[in-house]
């Protein structure tokens, strides 16, 4: 099976105009992210795409493949959609723009588990720690049934906690998702949610279209940059090397 990861990456951002231009430690944020993906073992592959020049041009300054999707997509899934077009990727991953700290071990673990129980959605999960992260709505939490697969996804702190011995339970997501070419497609015609919609969350039309979605569960400090604070934090924790 062939494996791609994409890497959607807009120019407008409603809270970061600009965003995957933006330098952190003397580097685009889009080339951070890139780099990440570059170390994935099990991957065949990287495109970014976008909707402006600009991008395109920094991501050839560093040597990576680039392709212009159009400025009408969406969402991120709608891009990575037609930039595969034409390809031959059978698990294509789609790695937000914004997370300049994911591992390459995280991707190789969605490509292998989405190969190994060949299934047709997966995303990842880290256990909360923090309890502002729990109330924070830029922080998406994922309540999971017994197999791992997501119950539902919401920017509200979810589950409700009635005492302190259940928070063994609190999950947030990362920003990654594996699927499966025959569903990649199905995906873009199915119907934007309201649920979607309401929580600004596409991964919502997925499992209201009766998709499972597998949430694969590790260990993760980062963080996606979708604000200033974001973004001042991020350049602090690169210049320090603590992340």
């Amino acid at each position: 099976m062939k494996k791609l990861v994409v890497i959607p990456a807009r120019y407008e951002s409603t809270r970061l105009p600009g965003k995957p231009l933006l330098e952190i430690a003397g580097k685009p944020l889009i080339r951070l992210v890139y780099e990440r993906a570059a170390e994935s073992r099990l991957k065949d592959g990287i495109i970014i795409a976008t909707d402006d020049e600009r991008i395109i041009e920094a991501a050839s300054s560093f040597g990576a493949e680039a392709v212009m999707t159009s400025s009408s997509c969406r969402s991120g899934t709608d891009r990575v959609r037609e930039a595969v077009k034409g390809t031959e990727g059978d698990i294509i991953i789609n790695l937000q723009g914004d997370e300049p700290f994911v591992r390459p071990d995280m991707i190789d673990l969605l490509f292998s588990v989405m190969e190994n129980e060949d299934l047709e959605m997966a995303t990842l999960c880290s256990p909360i720690e923090d309890d502002r992260e729990y109330r924070d709505p830029n922080t998406v939490k994922v309540v999971l049934d017994r197999k791992g697969f997501a119950l539902y996804f919401s920017r509200a702190p979810i589950p409700y906690l009635r005492g302190e011995n259940s928070r063994f339970l609190l999950y947030k997501h990362i920003g990654m998702y594996g699927f499966s070419r025959d569903l990649l497609e199905r995906f873009v015609s199915m119907q934007r949610s309201k649920l979607e919609e309401a929580e600004s969350l596409e991964q919502l039309r997925a499992l209201e279209n009766g998709v499972r979605i597998k949430v694969l569960t590790t260990h993760y400090d980062g963080f996606g940059i979708d604000t200033m604070a974001d973004l001042e934090r991020a350049r602090l924790a690169l210049d320090r090397k603590i992340v």
